[in-house]
């Protein structure tokens, strides 16, 4: 069994010239243009209403921009319907967010399956179990959600945004709900991850330590993407959201 994720020539994601505008006229994207390239860890941080959870929704196809271009895995998907959206989301996109979103009346094991049964794809009981190892789980399989840890539900969470192996995978604050111990444990999960597997991790988060585990930072302000930080400190970070504030 090969656990690398195969490359492509492609970024996994890319923004050309987004823009977002609600109805409100609000812009929560303001002429975005951002490229993630493969096997690599992004975060991106900014105070409340920055724009980086309408950036993750529009870059996932969660959303719509008004205008621009969004490229998931080399394929356009601003003008696809809302059909062909969300097989491209169930077949090229792991989520992970801070509510861990496991079905209670399942087990831990038939929750890290549940998204290949939805989408009628075989079981590679191999790559299922690398995964379960890998997180941790191997003797939490036949429990409940509601039998584990916080930390235990969000590495569950985290196998399931894996196990059809993804283009990316959008972690919206997973380390949120988390005491310091079990985020920490998640944090260096997503970043093995992509050191060991070649996985494309895009995080948004308000956490300067957390972005620190990142490639690169993203800061936003407005709907714009103001400061970029390769190979960030959490230091550094915190004082760029502390400029923001006070600017």
């Amino acid at each position: 069994m090969s656990t690398a994720l195969a490359p492509t020539a492609t970024a996994a994601v890319a923004l050309t010239h987004v823009t977002k505008t609600h109805p409100n006229g609000v812009r929560a994207l303001d002429d975005v243009t951002v490229e993630v390239p493969r096997g690599s860890f992004l975060a991106v941080m900014g105070p409340s209403g920055s724009g980086k959870s309408t950036l993750l929704q529009v870059a996932a196809g969660l959303d719509t921009p008004t205008s621009g271009e969004v490229l998931l895995d080399g394929a356009g998907i601003g003008g696809l319907d809302e059909t062909r959206r969300t097989e491209l989301r169930r077949d090229r996109i792991g989520f992970v967010f801070q509510a861990y979103n496991l079905l209670p009346a399942l087990t831990v094991g038939e929750n890290i399956t549940l998204p290949l049964r939805l989408a009628g794809k075989p079981l590679d009981r191999e790559w299922v179990q690398y995964l379960v190892d890998r997180v941790g789980l191997g003797d939490r399989l036949d429990h409940r959600p509601t039998e584990l840890s916080g930390g235990q539900q969000q590495r569950a969470a985290i196998a399931r945004a894996l196990v059809a192996r993804p283009a990316v995978v959008f972690a919206d604050e997973p380390t949120g709900a988390l005491d310091l111990h079990s985020a920490a444990e998640v944090l260096g999960l997503l970043r093995a991850l992509v050191d060991d597997l070649g996985q494309t991790v895009v995080l948004v988060t308000h956490d300067p330590a957390a972005a620190a585990r990142a490639d690169r930072a993203l800061v936003m302000a407005d709907g714009r993407v103001v400061d970029t930080l390769e190979r960030p400190a959490a230091a550094d970070l915190a004082a760029c959201l502390v400029a923001l504030r006070e600017g």
